[in-house]
């Protein structure tokens, strides 16, 4: 469909919604397996968030609201911005800032660094989005570390048919928020492009949370014949946020608005510049065989000011991969067979000031040292349709991703360079049956490969600066079984129970010596086992109900440092339920009026399980408008009872582990199209 598109009857509407996470239709395919698969084929937890989705999200700034409705996902916003924490199945879940066990794709160019770790998603601009696909369990054996927790595959849409498309909004809302969007597109011939500019700002809920960002985005299509397609992309990214940091009770009591003083006093923020260019290709060599790459190369300048130093980090990220498909047998049995690698590479040159309050850099050096990252991954995935109804999926792989550390400060006449290795072979099987095409069911066995990332390796307890030397891979494995289909023409659902185990997690600390500095370590092992279920159900033709339920039991089996050994808790930050439920009603041809509902048990702050945040439930209600073919009006209420919860939790020995979540906030936007 065209760029944007709108829809002009109930009946288009409720067609674009059900791009989302439906096996009856079998138009519906994913690639984010690294193959392109029909979704009722895939034997995989997967979800496909479509436009319909997309489009209705009131600030477009933020995952949160872009994977709402994704069973399994828990997205948490915890400055009411662009910075956001994202887990699947609880992997990464205790990392300060930044994504680690996903495996992020922006249209085939991954966002992880050589070790797997994704220092933000403010890349994404998610209002241009065509759909997000998300296969949720241990993957490694498909992307490698990253990918410990599952796959996220992020699809921006193209330039649309005509010559030229212009399409774009404007939005405002509580808190100074603010969002313009230019989106420019169209087809000429065998070539079809895409460039959008945007801006969005705000001062956040709280003190010292302020945020803006600015992105440009381009992607060119070329299609030089029916075998050979090819995709440029160049994208620019600057981003700006106030860290507020946490707060402990007493301060919660007082002032649930209020910074932390030391955010304050050392005015602590994060700042993000990246130019990111990339070509992707897919070649048809014959009717059986295919060729697919991708190269790019990222440049990124972060700064950062925390209580002790002002980090300066310049990131250097190439990366090239490639896979080879062969496609074979006839009738009853066909086989499509992938032999593939991925190839990283990452120099990080850092350096660090101490902080003198207000982030004023002192003279001295804390740190200088570059940090060289290779990362090689080589894999073979083989899929066989044994008739109509079965298929069964098989990968594996084998990865070997090195770190290296030259220390040019050597502090002391101590000399901090180091190596870090850490290789890793994985596997996966899956099996789909698909008896009638109301239903299918699905079982598969992965695991997962958790390296120790950038940012973990680069904390180091023992000096300001080098390796922290004590970490290990976490390893894991796991399993699920699932079922999806249709009863009648009304009713979809998508049920997975899964199981993981993990041993060598990783946990977070503090020292007394650094007090406002976090480590990771190696506390143990965890079990995790869950249900997600997605149900929709369309009674008549005006009106729709979707439901995301997930259900968590993750405990620690045993928590062992130095210090002490406790096991049977549950994992920090991980409720036991969480609903997601979207109720949306047409009452006319050019009216939608819809109310979401986001609610979760409590959860608790760290492993010993003494300190928790209360659950919660907030009612969000979003009322549409289409003026005219080419023009959406659109209101927003989120958190319309005003309710206080916490946000986002961490465990801070200090007690400051709470963000708190704005109250009520409202939105208005104007969507367009020339």
């Amino acid at each position: 469909s065209e760029s944007n598109n709108f829809y002009e009857t109930p009946i288009e509407l409720q067609n674009a919604i059900k791009v989302y996470n439906y096996p009856q239709n079998l138009e519906i395919t994913v690639t984010v397996p690294r193959m392109e698969i029909p979704l009722r084929e895939n034997p995989a937890a997967t979800s496909v968030v479509g436009r319909e989705v997309l489009q209705s999200m009131p600030r477009s700034i933020a995952a949160e609201e872009a994977l709402f409705l994704v069973p399994g996902v828990k997205v948490e916003n915890q400055a009411d911005g662009e910075r956001v924490h994202l887990y699947i199945r609880g992997q990464g879940i205790l990392s300060e800032h930044g994504i680690r066990g996903i495996k992020l794709l922006l249209d085939g160019l991954p966002l992880n660094d050589p070790t797997g770790f994704a220092p933000d998603l403010y890349d994404v601009d998610w209002a241009t989005l065509e759909k997000i696909e998300v296969l949720r369990g241990p993957s490694a054996s498909l992307y490698g570390g990253g990918a410990a927790g599952g796959i996220i595959n992020i699809l921006t849409e193209d330039g649309g048919e005509k010559p030229l498309n212009v399409n774009g909004l404007f939005s405002l809302g509580s808190y100074a928020f603010g969002k313009a969007l230019l989106n420019v597109g169209g087809t000429k011939g065998d070539f079809n492009y895409r460039i959008s500019a945007s801006r969005n700002q705000g001062n956040g809920y709280r003190e010292h949370t302020k945020f803006w960002a600015n992105n440009v985005y381009g992607k060119f299509h070329w299609t030089p014949s029916s075998s050979v397609h090819l995709t440029a992309i160049i994208a620019w990214t600057d981003f700006y946020n106030d860290n507020a940091e946490g707060l402990n009770l007493e301060w919660l009591r007082e002032n649930r608005r209020m910074a932390n003083p030391d955010a304050l006093t050392y005015n602590e923020y994060q700042k993000t510049q990246r130019a990111t260019s990339g070509l992707t290709g897919q070649i048809k060599i014959s009717d059986s065989q295919e060729l697919s790459f991708a190269t790019y190369y990222r440049n990124t300048h972060y700064r950062e000011s925390v209580p002790s130093s002002v980090d300066h980090r310049f990131y250097h990220t190439p990366g090239f991969t490639f896979q080879y498909k062969i496609h074979m047998g006839k009738g009853w049995l066909k086989n499509h067979l992938i032999i593939g690698s991925d190839l990283e590479w990452q120099n990080m040159n850092e350096y660090r000031h101490p902080n003198l309050g207000k982030a004023v850099e002192g003279l001295e050096l804390l740190s200088d040292q570059v940090i060289y990252q290779r990362s090689s991954g080589v894999y073979v995935i083989d899929r066989a349709e044994l008739g109509p109804d079965w298929a069964v999926v098989f990968s594996l792989r084998h990865d070997d991703i090195h770190n290296e550390l030259d220390d040019h400060l050597k502090e002391g006449g101590i000399d901090l360079s180091g190596s870090a290795r850490f290789k890793e072979n994985t596997g996966r099987v899956g099996i789909a049956w698909n008896p009638k095409p109301s239903l299918g069911l699905y079982a598969n066995w992965g695991m997962g490969f958790l390296p120790p990332s950038t940012e973990e390796l680069a904390n180091n307890p023992d000096f300001l600066g080098g390796f922290n030397s004590h970490l290990k891979s976490a390893i894991s494995s796991g399993e699920e079984i699932g079922a999806r289909g249709y009863i009648g023409n009304s009713l979809f659902y998508d049920v997975t129970l899964f199981h993981l185990h993990t041993d060598n997690d990783f946990g977070r600390y503090r020292i007394p010596s650094r007090p406002l500095e976090t480590f990771y370590r190696n506390v143990g092992s965890t079990r995790r086992y869950g249900l997600e279920t997605f149900l929709a159900w369309y009674p008549v033709e005006q009106f729709q109900i979707q439901l995301a339920y997930t259900y968590s039991h993750f405990k620690y089996i045993s928590f062992e440092t130095e210090e002490e050994y406790i096991s049977g808790t549950y994992l920090p930050n991980s409720p036991k339920h969480r609903l997601s439920m979207n109720v949306q009603y047409n009452p006319a041809k050019r009216w939608t009026l819809g109310v979401r509902v986001e609610a979760q048990s409590r959860s608790y702050v760290d492993f010993t399980n003494e300190a928790w945040a209360d659950g919660y439930a907030i009612f969000n209600a979003r009322i549409a408008y289409r003026i005219s073919d080419r023009l959406e009006f659109t209101l927003y209420g989120r958190n319309l009872f005003n309710k206080e919860y916490i946000a986002f939790t961490e465990p801070d020995p200090d007690g400051n582990s709470y963000q708190p979540a704005a109250t009520r906030e409202v939105f208005a936007g104007l969507r367009f199209k020339l």
